[in-house]
């Protein structure tokens, strides 16, 4: 099995096109894969492109612990790298069918710059989902306890789950420390991913991630997303934001009704060949 890895930003995927046959691999299966001593090492495979009534294309994302993806913004900037290094596409907007929801692509001439209008922002509890008590609302500044400690949160939905926590200063060791019981967290019935945020000016954030089925992650594109319409829903940040994290940096623009415009880099590493003999 051929695989094309790519990483945009530090965050890593393997793009695995079924050239037109129903390909599955099962969750031991994907596991191994993205392994990095005992197979390829990933942060996730794409699969596609896929046939799709609703796009151009349609793209499952996999997690390197077995589970699918709804959406993922890094895995989005790369996909449309690949369909535009393969001649699938040119530069002209394509549209791309997600289990989170249909994205716009497009990706410049010299493919240095690849856009990706990630849809609309949700607050809301019965959308996200997250389980409240009482009537379902936005989730915005409510406390959420874990490890012996209380934070104030915001949950957030691009067609995946986010957990943003504004904090005074934003670590690693934060993210490292409370990022998996907050992904776990009772809160979240599909789980969630989880950003802590840094406010730094009005058109600049930083943010450190902790993504579901992945862990510590160097960039996300989805989580910058999120993270930055909880930046905006706050009052302290503008319509154009750059999100600055450990792999790199994304630009956002976020309009007054939370509809994100994603743009960022997307870098191919390598064609990587499977040997069967690795998944036995």
């Amino acid at each position: 099995m051929k695989f094309e890895k790519y990483h945009a930003l530090g965050n890593d995927y393997l793009v695995f096109d079924p050239c037109g046959e129903e390909t599955l691999f099962n969750k031991l299966e994907i596991v191994r894969i993205c392994h990095r001593n005992f197979g390829l090492g990933s942060d996730g495979i794409l699969v596609g492109p896929e046939f799709s009534e609703k796009a151009d294309f349609k793209l499952t994302i996999l997690n390197p612990d077995g589970s699918e993806a709804e959406k993922s913004g890094n895995g989005l900037r790369i996909f449309a790298r690949y369909l535009r290094d393969s001649g699938k596409v040119s530069t002209a907007q394509f549209k791309v069918e997600t289990l989170g929801g249909v994205v716009s692509c497009q990706v410049s001439e010299d493919k240095s710059v690849i856009s990706v209008e990630m849809g609309k922002v949700s607050f809301r509890s019965d959308i996200i989902p997250v389980n409240v008590e009482g009537e379902d609302r936005e989730i915005c500044n409510e406390v959420i306890n874990v490890k012996g400690n209380s934070f104030q949160y915001y949950a957030a939905t691009i067609g995946n789950p986010h957990c943003v926590l504004p904090v005074q200063k934003v670590s690693k060791s934060m993210a490292m420390e409370f990022g998996s019981s907050l992904e776990n967290h009772s809160n979240f019935p599909n789980r969630t991913n989880v950003q802590f945020l840094e406010i730094i000016d009005r058109n600049r954030i930083k943010i450190e991630i902790w993504e579901r089925g992945a862990g510590y992650t160097l960039a996300s594109g989805s989580s910058s997303s999120a993270a930055g319409a909880v930046a905006r829903k706050m009052g302290l940040c503008d319509e154009s934001i750059t999100v600055e994290m450990p792999g790199g940096e994304i630009g956002l623009i976020i309009d007054d009704d939370y509809n994100v415009q994603m743009t960022g880099p997307a870098t191919k590493v390598a064609t990587m060949e499977l040997v069967q003999e690795c998944l036995r």
